[in-house]
């Protein structure tokens, strides 16, 4: 974990689209997200996927491995996202899902179960 500095990553995302599920999926049980936080943890929340992150942070970019359940089975990974002058890009990884932040749309993604 990094100590907290001002990253533009920092924040909550809804995620809004994913390579592997559809938007029915992703918001089954509440709307889907990706958390970023000053003190260099997070979560995610999609379908019936839901893990926490541990982030190391730069400026403009978050790298983060994270550990949870998809129902009931163990699942983890790691991944990272970067913010450009227009916008996230998308969290490399596996699988991908886009994101937004809840006021503004832009495009992202992040990783899979591994």
């Amino acid at each position: 974990m990094s100590r907290a500095i001002a990253s533009k990553t920092i924040g909550k995302w809804r995620i809004v689209e994913a390579d592997l599920w559809d938007a029915d999926y992703l918001d089954m049980l509440e709307p889907a997200f990706i958390t970023f936080k000053k003190d260099g943890h997070g979560e995610f929340r999609f379908g019936c996927v839901n893990a926490g992150l541990d982030c190391e942070y730069s400026q403009t970019t978050v790298h983060f491995a994270w550990q949870g359940f998809d129902e009931m089975d163990e699942v983890c990974g790691d991944g990272f996202a970067e913010i450009f002058d227009d916008g996230p890009s998308a969290p490399k990884s596996p699988s991908t899902l886009a994101t937004r932040p809840p006021s503004k749309p832009k495009s992202g993604s992040f990783s899979a179960a591994c």
